[in-house]
Formats: C-alpha cells, structure tokens, sequence
C-alpha cells in the first residue's frame, strides 16, 4: 500500500513539473531576453539584431536586450550562449563567420550543427569584390589575368581570419585559380580604408557598408557576389556572369538558442520574426541598403541550411589551409 501511494506521489509530482513547464513556455517570455551579438557594434549583424530585438520587443511584451560580446572572431559571445540555460532567455545573433569558425580555431569549442538549436535567418548580405583604382582591371576577366600574372601580389584585404569577407575571397580564388595575399584588420572599416588608400588591392565586403565607396568612385567595383544584380548597382555584372555559373556568395545573418531549448519557445521566436518581416516599410529600408530581411521557412529548413553552408565553408578552410592565427 506504502508502494503505491509512494508512486502515486511520484507521478503528482511528474505531472505538476510538466504542467508548470508548459505554462512557462506558454507564458514565454516573462522576463526580458537578451540577445548576445559575438562582434563589435555597428556592423550588419549588429544593425539587423537590433532591428529584430525591436520588432520581437513589441509583439511579444518583454525586453529584447542586445549585448554586444566581441572577442576572439566572435567565439566567445558564441561560447557564452553555448553554456547559457537552454531556456529561451539567452539567443544568440551571428553571421557566417559561426560556420567556419571550429574549423580553423581549436579553441572555438562548438559544433555548428550539434550544439545550438537552430531558430531563423535574419537576413542575406550580397557583397561586392572592390578594388582600388590603381588596379587596371576593370573586368572579372581582366583581373583574373592580372593576379595570374603577378601570383600571390594582389592583397586582399578583410575584417579578420575566417570572416566573411576573407572566406570570400578563397571561394573565388578557389574558383578562379589564383592566389592572393591575406591582409587582416580588426573590423571592415579600416580594411576598406586601407583599400581606398591604395594600401591593399581587392576586398569583398558586403554592399551595405562599402556600397557607398563604389558609388562615390573611391573604388571600383568589379562584381558583386549575389545571384542578380543589385538594384543599387544594376551596371556591375555578378561574378557568376563573369564567367562562373552557378557563383553565389552572400552572408547570412541568423538567430540560434543553446541546444535543448524547447521548441515552443523555438518556434515562437520563428513566427514572430516572420510576422516582423511581413512589414513592408521595414523591409524596403533594408532592401535600400542591399540587406534582405528574410526569414527561414522552419526551423528545421534552417537547420539544414546549417549543415549544408558549414559543410561548404569548412572544406573552402581545409582546401585553403586557413588556421588561427
């Protein structure tokens, strides 16, 4: 009898834990949520992590707090969600850089597939491959033949080991059969300065921040690395129709939770940024910046993208035999 009742105080206690659970992930969120950004303020990760916090912010009733973490090519704000409670209350806003990142850094300390739940992208970021006006080319073509002429002279310059910009420029060196020398700064600001004042020769960076410098001729810009053409650039051809079918190269902002976040809470935040990105007005302001706000189908279709782009960038590190500094 002792047995049973024992039991029966066991299964009271099982069923009151998941009740009070599901209320907590009905009544998610609470309190306020932060949302750690890995990199410095200012960039488009950070703008667009922003934007999202203010959006969620205001459909969902709580504070969407950004922190910004930046360190070691974002590894440890990444580590910092990585350990935090998988609970809804800790997400993390990060780029591109997040796939390759174990790759080339042993201290990184996460598996890109495995140890983050994946929620939504935010945002697609075409580049454009910039070169200084020194630099004769002014084709694709001619550029090529240029950097096959003078192997390992032309200097590319990127916001640092693995990020966007400079993974990049391996893909298309990759695929075009050159070789360049990597130059690194600590932010695309100074690398695009450098490029400007003709200290470095070629840099990819995303439209959005050196679209400017090309329209104001500070530097020439040879293709940009999206499918179609910007609609800010309509007359700079894409490197695919420079004679690459198939080219396409553009960051990807996103959000993920520490593994083992419920997925109602997972999928909350999902529905609610693409019920943020239903907003026209909001989308257009973006879109006037060469930033596309969008929304993965799932969170499970975003997870498969996770897999797919971290499997691709890492074999475009090993090929390249990029390691940490």
């Amino acid at each position: 009898m002792k047995s049973m009742k024992s039991m029966k105080s066991v299964l009271a206690v099982v069923m009151f834990a998941c009740v009070a659970q599901a209320q907590a992930q009905s009544d998610y969120p609470s309190k306020p949520v932060r949302i750690i950004v890995p990199v410095a303020p200012g960039g488009n990760v950070d703008i667009v992590a922003r934007t999202v916090a203010g959006e969620l912010q205001k459909s969902l009733g709580q504070p969407f707090i950004v922190e910004n973490r930046p360190s070691a090519a974002s590894i440890v704000g990444t580590q910092l969600v990585q350990k935090a409670a998988p609970d809804g209350y800790t997400i993390l806003a990060h780029s591109s850089t997040y796939f390759t990142a174990p790759t080339i850094s042993r201290v990184a300390g996460y598996d890109p597939v495995k140890d983050f739940a994946p929620i939504t992208l935010t945002c697609k970021a075409p580049m454009v491959m910039q070169v200084h006006h020194s630099v004769p080319a002014r084709t694709i073509a001619e550029f090529i033949a240029l950097a096959k002429s003078k192997p390992g002279e032309i200097t590319n310059a990127s916001s640092g080991n693995g990020s966007t910009g400079h993974m990049a420029g391996e893909v298309f060196s990759s695929r075009a059969g050159t070789k360049f020398t990597n130059v690194f700064y600590k932010g695309s600001a100074q690398a695009v300065l450098d490029v400007i004042s003709g200290n470095a020769m070629l840099m990819f960076d995303q439209i959005s921040t050196s679209g400017p410098h090309v329209k104001s001729g500070k530097t020439r810009g040879l293709a940009v690395t999206s499918a179609q053409r910007s609609p800010l650039f309509p007359e700079i051809p894409t490197v695919a129709e420079s004679g690459f079918p198939g080219y396409e190269d553009v960051t990807l902002n996103f959000l993920l939770a520490p593994v083992g976040t419920p997925k109602p809470i997972i999928d909350k935040l999902h529905a609610e940024v693409v019920k943020a990105f239903q907003n026209k007005e909001l989308v257009q302001r973006f879109s006037d910046r060469a930033i596309e706000l969008v929304a993965s189908p799932s969170p499970e279709a975003f997870g498969e993208l996770i897999k797919s782009e971290t499997a691709r960038l890492s074999k475009v590190a090993i090929d390249a035999g990029i390691k940490a500094e």
